[in-house]
């Protein structure tokens, strides 16, 4: 098990860029794969980016592709995911989470500790 904890999330206006940080404690930070998910309003939550335990397998959303880029540094045990372009539809509540394993997943249901979510509001 590990305690997560976001920051970095704001205000900012479209076409400008965001980085999300997560910092973990009380686990091996090296031991877990890490992803991203999102929660806008009167939707579910959603699935952003993910990376593998050794950082060198990563996946993000088609939404985000291109745009987002996750990373993750284990010797601060912290994972990262940087934000450029913004979009008005990036408006969400962004959470990290940790998975015990070696493969990377998109599926928020395999995924064992959630942060408790940074907010992200892009204006037009």
């Amino acid at each position: 098990q590990v305690q997560l904890v976001e920051s970095g999330g704001g205000l900012v206006q479209a076409g400008g860029s965001l980085r999300l940080s997560c910092a973990a404690s009380g686990g091996t930070f090296s031991s877990f794969a890490m992803g991203w998910f999102r929660q806008a309003p009167g939707k579910e939550r959603e699935f952003v980016a993910a990376i593998s335990r050794n950082g060198l397998v990563t996946y993000e959303a088609d939404s985000v592709k291109g745009r987002f880029t996750i990373s993750r540094f284990n010797a601060k045990n912290a994972a990262y995911l940087q934000m450029n372009s913004l979009k008005p539809e990036d408006t969400a509540v962004y959470y990290c989470a940790a998975r015990n394993s070696p493969v990377v997943s998109t599926d928020e249901a395999h995924y064992n500790d959630w942060g408790q979510g940074t907010q992200v509001t892009v204006s037009s």
